[in-house]
């Protein structure tokens, strides 16, 4: 593109510069010739030689004939004798002057010329010299007949820029060649470098790699467009990193929420399990005392089994319920600031009869008061279910040590019923639900299997976990609040 637009500003400078040069000397010579004719038209003939002779030494002046009205060639007089043209002076029989041209060139040419004088205007087709003429139509001032004067300018520069023009044309073409081609080059690398960094960005960015940088400083289009590629990689790999995070964490709820479901199919199915049981065995003594059949003929005995294993059945039952509120419940529970060891006190005094009962020995290490925030209702089932626990199963005249020590910011609670040990094994799953150390799941041996579940379902609701170890002398539970 750019050969060719050099190329064809040369092209029209060659074509117009001669054109225009050769216009510009046709414009002087019109000019030269009509000061002439407007002197000549106020001499008579015979005067007129030293105008001829005056206008003929101009160099731009290739020669001029005069031909009267019949068009006959007329000799131009001239006002010096003793005036020659190159060399030689002219003849009487001619009918022009040449300026720089023989005698016996003249009169040939004068010929020539002569024949194309009818149309008031001739050119002298010389393939190496251009020639600008042109007529004009005049009157001496002592003759009224009609002269017709011929002019013929010379134009040999026009033809010395045309050799000009085709002599530098080749060395020319070469250099624009050249040239072109080392901006074309240059340009090239100036556009496709930062296309080319463009293109591997964008190559990064579709393998989703994020590990590169721009330095771009360009203010153009293609400076603007990889800055904002650069933005857009930057944007892109925050927002994936965002959606891979959040991918992870909802992979891993949805983990916890199968985790979560089947805990609670589990759960489910212990419940219904435990709660058959002792509806079965209600319904069958009813049926029994109906129908009158064997031993079941003895019905207070066997109501008060059925009473038994009601109010253990609505026990299981305030349970389940317990659980449920646990379940659907959140940390926006109500809380209360409240002594603990009063909550103790209060429980051990209601169980006095039954630790009497069993000749239990309950050693407390307590403050007077020890105030903890929580929600009051919830941690009495854990102080009752603990407590509770502890006193279920130690065996008679067994020891039972309770510990309370408040710290600042926390309180420790800790209780160890002595002459009983836990297989280590087993020690994780005391707090599922519906785990009984008895296999055979003999309610005269062990509970419902829920307690623990609540103690550590609510001490989860309060921050807090309840662990348990065997100690030399027994079973240790603590949590700290």
């Amino acid at each position: 593109m750019l050969f060719f637009a050099s190329a064809l500003t040369y092209g029209l400078l060659a074509w117009l510069m001669p054109r225009t040069y050769s216009n510009r000397l046709s414009d002087s010579l019109d000019i030269q010739a009509r000061e002439l004719i407007a002197k000549l038209e106020q001499v008579p003939f015979r005067d007129s030689g030293g105008l001829f002779d005056q206008f003929l030494q101009n160099m731009d002046i290739s020669y001029v004939e005069l031909y009267g009205s019949d068009g006959a060639p007329v000799p131009l007089p001239s006002g010096n004798a003793d005036v020659s043209y190159n060399g030689e002076p002219p003849s009487d029989h001619t009918s022009a002057f040449y300026n720089g041209a023989t005698t016996s060139e003249s009169t040939e040419i004068s010929c020539d010329v002569a024949a194309i004088a009818d149309e008031n205007s001739a050119v002298y087709t010389d393939p190496d010299v251009p020639i600008v003429s042109n007529s004009y139509y005049f009157s001496f001032a002592d003759d009224k007949s009609v002269y017709m004067l011929y002019i013929a300018g010379a134009a040999g520069q026009i033809a010395q820029l045309r050799q000009t023009i085709r002599q530098i044309l080749p060395l020319l073409s070469v250099l624009i060649l050249l040239a072109a081609l080392f901006l074309a080059l240059l340009y090239a690398r100036m556009i496709t470098r930062p296309i080319t960094r463009i293109s591997r960005m964008a190559q990064k960015m579709s393998d989703l790699q994020w590990e590169w940088s721009s330095t771009e400083t360009r203010s153009d289009e293609l400076g603007v467009l990889e800055k904002s590629l650069h933005t857009l990689s930057e944007k892109l790999a925050a927002t994936i990193s965002g959606l891979q995070n959040a991918n992870k964490k909802l992979a891993e709820d949805i983990e916890h929420e199968k985790v979560l479901e089947q805990a609670r199919l589990d759960f489910f199915s212990a419940v219904s399990h435990e709660l058959k049981t002792p509806v079965t065995i209600v319904k069958g003594q009813l049926e029994g005392m109906l129908l009158g059949i064997g031993v079941y003929k003895d019905h207070e005995k066997y109501l008060a089994r059925a009473l038994e294993i009601t109010g253990t059945l609505e026990t299981m039952v305030q349970e389940l319920l317990t659980v449920s509120r646990l379940e659907t419940s959140d940390a926006h529970f109500q809380t209360d600031h409240f002594d603990c060891v009063a909550v103790i006190r209060d429980y051990l005094e209601e169980t006095e009869d039954w630790i009497a009962r069993k000749k239990l020995r309950i050693f407390c290490e307590m403050p007077a008061a020890a105030y903890i925030d929580g929600n009051k209702i919830l941690m009495e089932k854990v102080f009752s279910n603990l407590i509770g626990n502890a006193v279920k199963y130690s065996p008679d005249r067994a020891k039972v040590r309770i510990s309370l020590c408040p710290v600042p910011g926390s309180c420790t609670f800790s209780i160890e019923n002595t002459g009983v040990c836990i297989p280590e094994d087993r020690l994780p799953r005391l707090f599922e639900a519906f785990f009984r150390m008895d296999p055979s799941r003999n309610r005269k041996t062990g509970g419902s299997g829920l307690g623990l579940y609540i103690v550590q379902k609510i001490l989860g609701l309060h921050g807090s976990h309840c662990t348990v170890h065997n100690t030399d002398e027994g079973v240790q539970f603590s949590f700290t609040l």
